[in-house]
């Protein structure tokens, strides 16, 4: 029917492409800045994302909405980027980390206890893709952002190529054996 809104020639609605990338929020903040005009409102937007197969980012950015500022966020959080090794189905070993005043230790836990961690710190091992793992927020602080920064940093610790290499050296052992086994009892 012409004139009821459907044939226009319009562009309509794409639907909206799937992103690699799982967001995560963490922080929404409505932030003023005095200037001698006034006041000048922005909004800060933290944003986690991760691909939940062991990468995950965040970023921190404002923008005069809120719409914005996540878009910019997200942009941010691409860029800064970190591989999280697994071994198993949890991490390497123990870590700790600060920033500032947050201070976070994440450390392996068994097969089928799950993410066990708070706030922010969840939410980066949840993105990251990590099955089970048990954190803590070793500190007072209830900074959202801080937290985060501190988890961020305790998973940058992880040193991906001596980790690798640690794999590799084992599945040569396990290999040897196996051919030392299979030459000493001939069948």
């Amino acid at each position: 029917m012409p004139g009821k809104g459907r044939d226009r020639g319009g562009r309509g609605r794409q639907p909206k492409e799937k992103s690699e990338f799982d967001q995560q929020v963490v922080d929404l903040a409505r932030v003023t800045r005095v200037t001698k005009g006034g006041k000048q409102m922005s909004f800060r937007a933290c944003v986690a994302i991760g691909d939940r197969r062991g990468r995950v980012g965040f970023g921190m950015e404002k923008g005069p909405d809120v719409q914005i500022a996540v878009e910019k966020a997200i942009h941010q959080a691409k860029k800064n980027m970190i591989r999280v090794p697994l071994v198993g189905e949890t991490i390497p070993h123990r870590v700790e980390a600060k920033y500032k005043a947050a201070r976070v230790m994440i450390k392996p836990a068994p097969r089928g206890s799950g993410v066990i961690a708070g706030s922010s710190v969840r939410i980066l091992l949840e993105l990251a893709g990590v099955p089970n793992a048990s954190a803590k927020i070793l500190t007072k602080t209830s900074n959202k952002v801080t937290n985060l920064k501190a988890g961020f940093a305790a998973l940058k610790k992880f040193n991906i190529r001596v980790i690798e290499e640690r794999k590799r050296y084992q599945a040569e052992k396990r290999a040897a054996k196996a051919a030392k086994e299979s030459v000493v009892s001939p069948q």
